[in-house]
């Protein structure tokens, strides 16, 4: 058995030191399959150890049964018992051998193996970061695809495959988290979901008291004292000497007579404010209410007269010899920016091969710090990305070919091919591919110009969420395995069109692969001539 465990702890260092080169787990889901495995291999181990521990325990049994019998006979007559001498050794025997072999049955340490085992793989465990990380892309998308905690807790997600519902120590957990980033609309959310859950009946090791306690300072931080008042009453109805909510009892109930005694003249100046400001102006909409507005498929600024200039053709590239007897498929997705996709455009093997040399160099994708330059993890960037060179493998070198033919620009001063894999609730928030006039610094180093255009890969299909938006038009551009979508970053006179910011929306339900080219200026001379309009 201790050997069955030592060979289980073999197998998972190996498996370890893969997993050891690579951390931020949550910001890649490629990352995260491979801590099912562990905890699989973890289980078989633990399973091993249960088994050991029956089969000592059976024995011990065993033992005591035989005994018990010896000894209901013995005690009977115990100096006729004796008086058989065989029985006489046996009990020499039992005492002198048996018992100390039983001993060392008991005393038998069947667990060692799996607490190397446990000990080992801990090292390389998700961290608090990653805890935090998911449960922080939970609240994301929460928000972002309006989704109420009750939804989220049954497991009732659009497109998801496997249910999964959480329990009450899951909303707690995910409310202390949002306490603790100092997030209370959210820790009231989920605390009211932890107590809706008790009241109903679940079983937990979270009290009712403990989830108020949090719920009604969550809600006081908020400024609905009235409230914050009824659920402390409630909590010292449940724990009357609650030495806490004792004290917020007389606080609140001292801030609410002031309250009222303010709020009728405050509510009034609000409402003449409100009703001046609103005749003024209409304010736009905010870029991040956009955002979120486009991931779901909402806010999308197309007209039916311009939807009807956008068209489907097979594209041979101005009769390039590749395309000519077999065009590709491309579809007019935006007028303005021009924003075009090509469909079965890579194959399925093509994605398996840029997955598998990918995945082992994936790190946690970053970001161009604007001021210094310097690379640089960023919170509104949750993915993991490679960087694969034409040189390694020759499918590489065919991809960045196809790139060429047909786009017409020139590849050997773009960018390396950037393979991006999103994590839980990953994302990209708004930003420009193209270096702006203020970051006239931004790819010095590469000595090739400013990015011209972006190539994107989609080398699998979302179940929910995970589109390419551009709010500043409010176009939406969403997964479709083995398309491509391309547009220009830069006009012809090399001026950045600033309508091309663009965003990935949060992946709520699925795994969300992609790659891209960034193609740069240099090169492209006379690919692409200069024009003489700024806009041109």
């Amino acid at each position: 058995m201790e050997r069955q465990c030592w060979g289980y702890l073999l197998v998972l260092s190996y498996l370890f030191q893969t997993l050891s080169a690579h951390s931020d787990f949550y910001t890649s889901i490629g990352h995260m399959t491979d801590l099912l495995y562990t905890e699989k291999d973890l289980v078989t181990s633990l399973k091993n150890y249960i088994t050991a521990e029956e089969n000592k325990l059976k024995q011990v049994k065993q033992w005591a049964e035989k005994l018990d019998v010896l000894s209901a006979i013995a005690m009977q007559d115990p100096e006729g018992f004796l008086g058989n001498p065989v029985n006489a050794f046996k009990l020499m025997k039992r005492l002198n051998t048996e018992w100390g072999d039983l001993e060392s049955l008991v005393l038998k340490d069947t667990k060692e193996g799996f607490i190397s085992n446990l000990t080992l793989q801990r090292q390389h465990f998700p961290t608090d970061e990653d805890q935090t990380g998911a449960a922080k892309a939970l609240l994301r998308l929460q928000d972002t695809y309006r989704l109420d905690t009750n939804t989220i807790s049954t497991g009732d997600l659009p497109g998801v495959t496997h249910k999964s519902p959480m329990t009450v120590e899951d909303c707690f957990e995910l409310g202390k988290i949002a306490y603790s980033e100092v997030d209370y609309y959210h820790t009231e959310l989920w605390m009211e979901q932890a107590l809706k859950q008790l009241d109903e009946g679940e079983e937990s090791t979270v009290d009712k008291v403990t989830v108020l306690d949090y719920l009604s300072y969550a809600i006081y931080q908020q400024g609905d004292l009235g409230r914050a008042l009824e659920l402390t009453k409630r909590l010292l109805m449940l724990d009357p000497e609650h030495q806490r909510a004792n004290g917020n009892l007389k606080y609140f109930e001292f801030q609410l007579i002031n309250q009222r005694k303010e709020g009728k003249e405050r509510r009034k100046r609000l409402t003449s404010d409100a009703s001046k400001k609103k005749k003024r102006f209409r304010e736009p909409v905010p870029e991040r209410k956009m955002y979120e507005m486009l991931c779901r498929g909402e806010g999308i600024k197309l007209t039916p007269r311009r939807q009807r200039r956008l068209f489907c053709r097979y594209f041979d590239n101005h009769g390039h010899p590749k395309y000519l007897l077999s065009p590709v498929k491309q579809e007019d997705e935006w007028d303005r920016p021009y924003i075009v996709r090509y469909h079965d455009i890579i194959s399925h093997g093509e994605i398996e091969k840029v997955k598998e040399l990918a995945k082992p160099r994936l790190r946690r994708a970053t970001i161009s710090n604007p001021i210094t330059g310097v690379l640089e993890t960023a919170p509104y960037r949750i993915s993991k990305s490679a960087w694969l060179t034409a040189y390694e493998h020759p499918m590489i070198d065919q991809i960045n070919q196809r790139i060429e033919d047909l786009t017409g620009l020139e590849m050997d001063t773009a960018e390396e091919l950037q393979v991006a894999n999103y994590g839980v609730g990953g994302q990209y928030e708004p930003h420009f591919d193209f270096g702006r006039k203020d970051e006239p610094d931004a790819f010095k180093e590469l000595g090739t110009g400013n990015r011209i255009a972006t190539w994107l890969f989609y080398m699998s299909d979302v179940a929910a969420g995970g589109a390419t938006v551009f709010p500043d038009v409010g176009a939406a551009v969403w997964p479709k395995k083995g398309t491509a979508v391309f547009w220009y970053n830069l006009f012809p006179s090399g001026e950045g069109d600033y309508s091309t910011r663009h965003a990935a929306c949060p992946v709520l339900v699925g795994n969300k692969w992609v790659s891209n080219k960034w193609i740069h200026e240099r090169g492209q001379e006379f690919r692409r001539p200069c024009g003489l309009n700024e806009t041109a």
